[in-house]
C-alpha cells in the first residue's frame, strides 16, 4: 500500500475495524530494543522478554518504561514479590536467549543462562550493552498491556558490545560502537 493526500484524506477507521494482522506488521516497521526484566523470587530466578523498552522517560527521577500483555503469567509474580527488579538489554551474541526466556517452559528458562543477583533480588544477565537496577515507580492499564514505569536505581553500560532490536518481526544485531 502506498500512501497518497488521498490514503491521508479517507475518513479514519475506528480500531475496531483494523486488522490485527494488519496492525501487528505495520507496527514491526518499528525497531524495538529487547529487554529481560528479572528477578530472584524464593531462590529462583523469573523474568519476562520485552520489546516494549522506552528509555529517557525522565531523567530526574530517572524513569524507563515497558509493556507487558495482560495475560503474562510472569509479570504478576515479579510485581508482587520483588523488591527491585534488574532490566537486562539483550545483545546482538544474545538472540537465543529471548526465545528461550519467553518460552511457555518456566523450568527451562534460565537454564544455563549467565546471570547474577544481588541481596535485593536484582537479577540481571552478564555480558549485555547495558543493565539497570530499578524499582516500580508507577504502572496503569493501556488497552491489552500494563504501562510499568519503573525508576533506574543503578547501571552498567559496556559500549563494546552491541545490542539487538526486533524489527520487521526479527532479531536484528546491531554493531558496538567503542568509545
Amino acid at each position: 500500500m502506498s500512501l497518497s493526500a488521498a490514503t491521508l484524506a479517507r475518513p479514519s477507521v475506528s480500531a475496531e475495524a483494523l486488522d490485527p494482522l494488519e496492525l501487528r506488521a505495520a507496527f514491526a516497521q518499528f525497531p524495538q530494543g529487547i529487554v529481560v526484566v528479572g528477578a530472584e523470587i524464593d531462590g529462583a530466578p523469573q523474568g519476562l522478554v520485552a520489546s516494549t523498552f522506552t528509555v529517557g522517560v525522565s531523567l530526574d527521577p530517572p524513569l524507563v518504561t515497558f509493556a507487558v500483555q495482560h495475560t503474562s503469567g510472569t509479570w504478576p509474580r515479579l510485581r508482587e514479590a520483588a523488591s527491585h527488579l534488574g532490566v537486562s538489554v539483550i545483545g546482538a551474541e544474545q538472540q537465543g536467549l529471548c526465545r528461550q526466556i519467553a518460552s511457555k517452559d518456566r523450568a527451562q528458562r534460565f537454564a544455563g543462562v549467565d546471570y547474577i543477583t544481588d541481596d535485593d533480588g536484582t537479577l540481571v544477565l552478564n555480558a549485555t550493552p547495558l543493565w539497570l537496577k530499578t524499582r516500580i515507580y508507577n504502572q496503569f492499564t493501556a488497552g491489552d498491556h500494563d504501562i510499568v514505569v519503573l525508576e533506574v536505581l543503578d547501571l552498567a553500560a559496556d559500549a563494546t558490545r552491541g545490542g539487538l532490536v526486533f524489527h520487521q518481526s526479527a532479531f536484528t544485531p546491531l554493531p558496538s560502537h567503542e568509545a
